[in-house]
């Protein structure tokens, strides 16, 4: 059974194998990507992400276990990365008109995930304001907790896919294809996998024009970055795989020594010119 719903700012298909269970896990894990996205969208200007975002610097903000978990696994992973991952650079994107203007940017100076304290669990407090973007890692997340749905309510065997960002689960072995860069309507066949997640940082669909910005923006030194190659992640869960896509891809190191860390690994499908 496969079904397909616009989420997360692309579509998301969820596939299982298990006929009499499906119809209901499936609306279950669709629930719970919503929930996520209810959470810590950049565009809902009621989520808990906007929140914190709004008023953090200004007193502490209790959220939710999920909200929480994906803000440690974003401040461990700028760790590893030393500095290379670090959704705290929404501001950036705010001013190049690719999110929307929720917070003030009148002169201010943002902090990085590095700034936000985790006061008690669930509760966070940042000494400086903030405008986190936890668009390069929730996806990730969600995808991972539609799984986490699925297998509770009795799927054995299937896969979540977000727009690229995808995890299979079960005995059987499922096809993983990768869009050549150079032609992005064309799939590049690179493997199968069991039981793990993938996904891809490109700006291959990013159409833009010579006034528009990249939606990549390296936290080191706060500029927009260009690139023309495809660079995917292989993890165990899928929000490690998304996160780590910005690493490799900013860095241009699908080496990089972070993903051994979290047992990932990386593959780079260089851009060469269309014939």
């Amino acid at each position: 059974m496969i079904r397909c719903k616009p989420l997360l700012g692309t579509f998301v298909e969820i596939s299982t194998e298990d006929g009499e269970h499906s119809p209901h896990a499936i609306e279950m894990a669709f629930r719970a990507i919503e929930q996520v996205q209810s959470l810590m969208g950049f565009h809902n200007q009621n989520s808990e992400l906007s929140q914190i975002n709004a008023r953090c610097h200004l007193e502490r903000i209790y959220i939710h276990p999920w909200t929480t978990e994906v803000l440690a696994i974003a401040k461990e992973i700028h760790l590893q990365s030393q500095g290379l991952f670090n959704c705290g650079v929404g501001h950036r994107l705010v001013e190049a008109g690719l999110l929307p203007r929720h917070v003030r940017m009148d002169a201010r100076l943002f902090g990085g995930i590095e700034d936000l304290e985790f006061i008690e669990a669930n509760c966070v407090r940042s000494q400086v304001p903030l405008c986190l973007d936890l668009g390069g890692i929730a996806k990730g997340y969600a995808v991972d907790k539609a799984v986490e749905v699925l297998v509770d309510h009795g799927i054995h065997t299937g896969s979540v896919n977000a727009g690229g960002d995808m995890r299979v689960f079960g005995d059987r072995v499922q096809d993983i294809q990768i869009r050549n860069p150079s032609k992005p309507h064309e799939l590049i066949q690179i493997g199968g996998m069991k039981a793990g997640a993938i996904a891809t940082s490109s700006l291959y669909f990013a159409r833009r024009d010579a006034e528009t910005k990249s939606f990549m923006v390296n936290p080191l030194n706060q500029e927009h970055i260009e690139f023309l190659d495809s660079y995917s992640v292989v993890a165990s869960e899928c929000v490690y795989a998304d996160a780590l896509t910005k690493v490799v891809s900013i860095s241009g190191h699908d080496q990089h020594p972070c993903l051994s860390h979290f047992s990932a690994q990386a593959i780079k499908i260089p851009s060469t010119p269309i014939a």
